[in-house]
C-alpha cells in the first residue's frame, strides 16, 4: 500500500506534502498540527520555551497585543514635535518612558512569535506579509535606539513609528480581509490610473503652450526694472496685467488709484508745486500708481512661485488644485487677467473630465 493510499483510507492530516507514513502520525500527536514540528532545528512544540510561546500566541498574548497597539495611538497622538525637541518636560518624559515600553513589548512580540513559529517557511514568521512589516518596525526602532546619542538626525528613521497602528490590521481578522481585498483591487485600476496620466500630460502640454510665464507679468514702475506694484502691499493677492499682444482682462492702466487718509489721490509727478500742499489733504498727494504702466515678466509666481505654467511638472501641480476644486477660481482667474477672457474654456472642461475619471474610479 503506498502513501497516498495509507492517507485516504486513515485521513491523516499531514505538515508538509511529503514525509514518511511514521511523520504523519506524529503530526497527528502535535498540539498545534498546522504549524512547524521543529523549528530552529531542535525546539519541539512541546520543547521548552517554544511550548510556552504556542500557549501565549493561541491565548490571550493577541488581545494585549491589541491594547498595547491603541495605547500606541493614543501617544503618538499626543506628541508635540515642535514643543519637545529637547523632551525635558513631564509630560514629554511620560510619552518618552511609554514610547520605550511600547517598542520593548513588540520587540518581545517578535521574539515570542519567531520562538513559536520559525522564521522561514510558509507558517513561518516571515511567510506572513504582514509579520514582516512588524520585523521592520522593530528593525527601524531598534536602529533609532542605536545611534542615539551619535549627533545623528532622527527625522526620517522616527517616522516609521506612524505605521506602529498598522499592526492592528494582522489582529482584527475582518480588517485585514478588507485591506487584503482592496490591495487585490488595485492592479486592476492601471486602466485608470492611466487614462489620468493621460489627461494631466495633454491638458499640462496645452497649459505650457499657452501660458509659460505669464504668471510672472506684473506692472512695473516708470524706468525701473525691480519695483513693480502690489494689490494693498501683499504678495498673496498679486496683480498679474497682460502685454499688448495679448488680449487679457487686466491691464496696468486698470490699476487703482493711490489712497491717503481714505481719499484718493489725483495729481500727478508733473503739477506738484509748493501751493498744492496747501489744499486739503486729499488734493496734496501724487497718485504715483498711475506710473506703473509697464507690463513686464518678473522673477516671481503667484503663491510663492508655487502656481505656474513655465514647465510641465508645475503644471501638473496646477492642475492637481484645479481637480481637487480647491482654489481653482483663482488659477482660472489669473489666467484669464494675463491671456485671454476664453480661458475659462480650459478650466470647465478639465473639471469636467476629471470628473468622469473620478466616477469611473469609484465604478
Amino acid at each position: 500500500m503506498n502513501r497516498e493510499k495509507f492517507l485516504s483510507l486513515n485521513k491523516l492530516p499531514s505538515w508538509e506534502s511529503t514525509g514518511s507514513v511514521a511523520e504523519v502520525k506524529e503530526n497527528v500527536q502535535l498540539p498545534y498540527p498546522s504549524l512547524a514540528p521543529v523549528v530552529f532545528f531542535w525546539l519541539h512544540q512541546s520543547t521548552r520555551p517554544r511550548s510556552w510561546c504556542l500557549a501565549l500566541v493561541s491565548t490571550w498574548f493577541e488581545r494585549v497585543s491589541m491594547l498595547v497597539i491603541l495605547l500606541n495611538c493614543v501617544t503618538l497622538g499626543m506628541f508635540q514635535p515642535c514643543q519637545d525637541l529637547e523632551c525635558h518636560s513631564d509630560r514629554c518624559s511620560i510619552l518618552q518612558a511609554f514610547d520605550d515600553f511600547i517598542f520593548a513589548f513588540f520587540a518581545v512580540e517578535m521574539v515570542v512569535k519567531m520562538l513559536a513559529l520559525g522564521i522561514f517557511g510558509p507558517k513561518c514568521y516571515l511567510g506572513d506579509t504582514w509579520n514582516r512589516l512588524d520585523l521592520f518596525i522593530v528593525m527601524a526602532g531598534m536602529l533609532e535606539y542605536s545611534l542615539d546619542g551619535h549627533n545623528v538626525s532622527f527625522s526620517a528613521i522616527r517616522t516609521v513609528r506612524v505605521l506602529r497602528p498598522l499592526r492592528a490590521i494582522n489582529r482584527v481578522p475582518s480588517m485585514r480581509i478588507l485591506v487584503t481585498l482592496l490591495l487585490d483591487t488595485l492592479p486592476m485600476l492601471g486602466n485608470v490610473l492611466l487614462l489620468c496620466f493621460f489627461v494631466f500630460f495633454i491638458f499640462g502640454i496645452v497649459g505650457v503652450q499657452l501660458w509659460a510665464g505669464l504668471l510672472r507679468n506684473r506692472c512695473f514702475f516708470d524706468k525701473s526694472v525691480s519695483e513693480y506694484y502690489r494689490l494693498d502691499e501683499t504678495y498673496d493677492v498679486p496683480f498679474i496685467c497682460s502685454t499688448t499682444r495679448d488680449n487679457g482682462m487686466l491691464h496696468c492702466f486698470n490699476i487703482p488709484k493711490r489712497r491717503v487718509g481714505g481719499a484718493d489721490c489725483e495729481l500727478t509727478a508733473d503739477n506738484v508745486t509748493d501751493l498744492v500742499f496747501k489744499g486739503p489733504p486729499h488734493h496734496g498727494c501724487v497718485n504715483w500708481n498711475l506710473y506703473y504702466n509697464k507690463c513686464n515678466a518678473s522673477e516671481h509666481n503667484p503663491h510663492n512661485g508655487a502656481i505656474n505654467f513655465d514647465n510641465i511638472g508645475y503644471a501638473w501641480i496646477a492642475i492637481f488644485q484645479v481637480i481637487t476644486l480647491e482654489g481653482w477660481v483663482d488659477i482660472m482667474y489669473y489666467v484669464m487677467d494675463a491671456h485671454s477672457f476664453y480661458n475659462f474654456i480650459y478650466f470647465i472642461f478639465l473639471i469636467i473630465v476629471s470628473a468622469q475619471n473620478s466616477k469611473m474610479y469609484c465604478c
